[in-house]
């Protein structure tokens, strides 16, 4: 059974029993702790905290997730994998133990005519909690599985929770036994590898407290609603249906498998080193492409740090197998086309997709050499201070800035006999992570934490938001938070959060900035509103200082935004969506929004570019927007189906949570987009776009800057004083600036060519003379001296190399020559060939006058530079290096 049939016979079943098919939420997590979604439950989570009410009773999903934590391990065991398929069904106050059994062994064990997977009852084995008698009870009494085939665990094993007070429960094992060859009898409690775990069933009935670990927490109680979340791996189910031998073997992973044979010529199965490349490629390319497809980007953070380090093993394991040139686009159409079954938006982004992922490609086979380089030098430099562990912070310089992998790292130092500090280097990779998600936690909660804010909701319910319509309302304040708490009162001077009932302030979300304004209590205390955010659905909090007076819970307001402002927001988020259209139009549907900010006047806009964007292009789209403009198309905004509105074309962002409602805002007959922000009612309002440019923010991420009426209209001012003050000074009109510009700046450079000319002209003039002053030092023909300040050190290497080729005869030859340039003293040293034989060398020579100089240098054997701080200490400088070659020269 094809892995696409597995996926369609779970939803089918589910459907027909009473349950919403729920589509795959996207894997960029919706949720500040998580990067990736990595189960099935977690597009879930806010229902089971209760965050927000399910819209159904029963669902069901087949969900795409990614996990990293293993991926050392992935290729190396045949169960370990970045990228899998959780089948899942929901039950949010409905159906509970016996329900869920029932309906995980019916869809097991009915025939495969019957719309089940057909496996063999006697094969599948159970595992309960310790202490679950109810569970074992309906497995043995309803379902009829022999008491010898269900066995009890411990908490590590078969209990669940999220790791915080919360939703926890005992849950039950569904394994398939796959015979004698994998290993001895005994069930899944002595044998996980023979008895292989494919559906979890996750019993949400109590309520856990403070404590530590899988097993170290307290059981607070029942909870008021017990909840079914189950979930089985579609992976390894596929992998028992097909009768293969693990999950790489599947119809989805081994297409990949044949394809890198046949670019490497290494057949599968011929031995395990090569096998584990194989298999890390397979993973690896799978992920990616799903990964790209919901509009990850190659990056050196985040979620895009994940997809370029899995994108690099991939292609690094490539190379390991024998592949000389690029892979890439092969391996993406195979992936493409096999879990194009399923995801059908695979299909019809393919060009987008294997747009990013060939930059990311050509990148890193270009890092690769320079990174190589680096690593060499870092190499010596441990070895020359007689240390045996390359540093964690080389590591972490190679991977951040050279894109190295740190497996790559250690296989490579390992090879010149060293290790590396993988603590030290882990340690950074860690500190980096924290910072980058600590930032984006404090702008989105400030202080405190989601619980202040969920207390809140469940007292007061959500905000009620009124921005679309009204820029002021009569509110209730219910909620307070100082310093991250929550507080009955705040008073003059404190820095406060304040939730009401209902508002018109924006919360920052979709790339529009938060609104800002002021909320008057009616006992006369005034708060300054400086940002508004939503930290946990449906909750605005808006952030602010208390300018005077006291404001209380309970109390009434009139809250009022910053009306201007809100425009000027408005005007900037409309061109945005103009920008994304016209940019579609002229690159095609590659050029698809990475993201955006807009702001008062001005907005910047990301979107998936491979190469810079021509400037005749760039004037185009600007045209077009404008033009648009001058058309006064009205923009509506209606609220829609999300099937609906995709079936009207409408854009949706990449990595955005959209629900079974969303809101699609329409310009004209020119854009359509899913977005929840403001937005001008006609395009006449905007005035007028200015394009300020576009450069790159990533790998194959660009970003466009602009502004919008006044803003653009200022800049443009600006702009034409600029053009006049030009027109004076050059003589000549506006369309005559670029050429009279140029050829001024040709005759500055034919003149600075000219000057250069003359000075290394004058300096080699010296040559001759100070050949003539060559000393002899035990046999060594030595020229040392100071030529004039500010000799560059082009000039100063050529005037040393040509007083070197001066001395004939095959005399030994040592020539340093010094020099003071911006106030720093410079040296560059040369030895021949007679000298080196007699142990001469000029790194040696250019540190000695460099420590007397206050700094250091090095190169070759044969020449090398150096430099310091002193420029006072040259003579003594030039005693060191004659002190060096008599003392090595005896």
């Amino acid at each position: 059974m094809e892995s696409a049939e597995i996926r369609r016979r779970w939803l089918s079943f589910f459907e027909e029993r009473g349950h919403t098919v729920v589509p795959s939420a996207s894997l960029i997590a919706d949720d500040p702790t998580l990067l990736l979604v990595p189960a099935g439950m977690v597009p879930f989570k806010p229902y089971f905290l209760g965050e927000v009410k399910p819209p159904f009773a029963r669902a069901t999903s087949v969900q795409k997730c990614v996990r990293t934590p293993d991926i050392e391990e992935v290729g190396k065991t045949t169960r370990h994998g970045t990228f899998f398929q959780m089948c899942g069904n929901f039950s949010f106050g409905d159906y509970f133990k016996e329900g869920a059994i029932k309906h995980a062994w019916e869809l097991l064990t009915s025939p495969q005519d019957k719309g089940g997977y057909g496996l063999e009852p006697e094969k599948l084995w159970i595992t309960v909690y310790l202490e679950d008698d109810e569970a074992e009870r309906i497995w043995r009494d309803v379902v009829g599985v022999p008491a010898e085939r269900i066995q009890r665990l411990g908490k590590k094993d078969n209990y669940w929770s999220m790791g915080v007070p919360g939703p926890c429960g005992p849950c039950s094992e569904i394994n398939y036994d796959r015979g004698p060859e994998f290993g001895a009898e005994g069930g899944p409690a002595v044998n996980d590898e023979r008895y292989v775990e494919i559906w979890n069933l996750v019993f949400m009935q109590y309520e856990r407290g403070e404590g530590r670990g899988k097993e170290d927490f307290e059981i607070l109680g029942e909870l008021p609603s017990k909840n079914i979340d189950t979930g089985l791996g579609l992976e390894r189910l596929a992998m028992i249906l097909q009768g293969v031998q693990n999950m790489y073997e599947i119809d989805t992973s081994m297409a990949v498998i044949r394809k890198a044979t046949d670019l490497t010529g290494v057949a599968y199965g011929r031995a395990h080193e090569s096998d584990v490349s194989l298999r890390v490629v397979t993973d690896h390319m799978r992920t990616s492409v799903m990964l790209i497809g919901d509009g990850v980007t190659p990056g050196n953070e985040g979620r895009g740090y994940v997809l370029r380090r899995i994108m690099r093993r991939a292609i690094r394991n490539m190379r390991l197998l024998g592949a000389t040139g690029p892979v890439v686009k092969d391996l993406i159409d195979v992936v493409i086309e096999m879990m194009g079954l399923q995801y059908p938006e695979l299909v019809t982004d393919r060009e987008r997709i294997e747009t990013v992922a060939l930059a990311e490609e050509a990148r890193f086979l270009k890092t690769l050499n320079a990174g190589t380089n680096v690593l060499d030098t870092a190499v010596s430099e441990t070895k020359s201070a007689g240390a045996t562990v390359l540093p964690g912070d080389k590591a972490f310089l190679l991977h951040d800035t050279w894109g190295f992998p740190i497996d790559l790292t250690l296989e490579m130092a390992a090879e010149q006999g060293l290790s590396v500090d993988e603590d030290g280097f882990r340690r950074l990779m860690k500190e980096q992570r924290e910072r980058a998600k600590a930032d984006a936690q404090a702008k989105k909660t400030g202080h405190a934490g989601a619980g202040a804010y969920r207390e809140i909701a469940d007292k007061a319910g959500e905000t009620d938001f009124v921005g679309y319509t009204d820029t002021e309302t009569e509110s209730t304040v219910v909620g307070i938070l100082v310093d991250g708490a929550s507080s009955p009162a705040a008073t003059e001077g404190d820095e406060v959060e304040i939730v009401l009932d209902r508002t018109p302030f924006y919360a920052e979300g979709g790339g529009q900035i938060g609104d800002t304004g002021r909320i008057r209590v009616d006992s006369g205390a005034v708060i300054e509103i400086r940002d508004t955010q939503k930290p946990v659905p449906g909750v605005y909090v808006h952030k602010g200082v208390v300018l005077f007076g006291e404001v209380t819970v309970g109390a009434k307001a009139h809250a009022s935004i910053d009306g201007r402002r809100r425009t000027a927001i408005a005007r900037a988020h409309s061109a945005t969506h103009l920008t994304h259209q016209a940019l579609r139009d002229a690159l095609g549907p590659t050029a698809a929004q990475a993201g955006s900010e807009n702001q008062p006047g001005r907005f910047r806009f990301d979107f998936g570019s491979p190469a810079a964007v021509p400037t005749a292009v760039m004037t185009d789209v600007e045209q077009k927007i404008n033009e648009v403009l001058a058309r006064d198309l009205d923009v509506r905004a209606e609220v829609l189906s999300l099937d609906e509105a995709k079936k009207q074309g409408a854009i949706a962002e990449f990595g955005e949570k959209y629900g079974e409602r969303v809101r699609v805002v329409t310009i004209g007959d020119f854009s359509k987009e899913l977005c929840g922000g403001t937005h001008v009612h006609n395009t006449a309002q905007l005035g007028l776009v200015k394009l300020l440019g576009e450069s790159s923010i990533g790998s194959g991420v660009r970003r466009i800057e602009a502004l919008v009426g006044v803003d653009a209209y200022h800049f443009l001012a600006r702009e034409h004083t600029v053009v006049a003050q030009l027109q004076e000074l050059v003589k000549g009109r506006p369309e005559e600036l670029p050429e009279k510009i140029s050829n001024m700046l040709g005759k500055l450079k034919d003149a600075e060519k000219e000057i250069e000319k003359f000075r290394a002209e004058k300096v080699l003039q010296a040559a001759a003379g100070l050949t003539d002053s060559a000393k002899d030092v035990n046999g060594v023909a030595v020229v040392t001296g100071r030529v004039p300040d500010g000799t560059n050190p082009d000039d100063l290497r050529k005037l040393v190399m040509d007083v070197r080729g001066r001395i004939q005869g095959g005399r030994a030859a040592v020539v340093a020559l010094f020099t003071v340039n911006n106030g720093k003293p410079l040296t560059v040293i040369a030895t021949n060939e007679a000298a080196r034989e007699r142990g001469l060398k000029a790194g040696e020579l250019v540190r000695a006058a460099a420590r007397t100089l206050g700094g250091g240098g090095g190169g070759k054997p044969d020449v090398a530079q150096g430099g310091g701080q002193n420029p006072a200490a040259v003579g003594e400088a030039v005693d060191a290096v004659e002190r060096l070659v008599a003392e090595t020269a005896k």
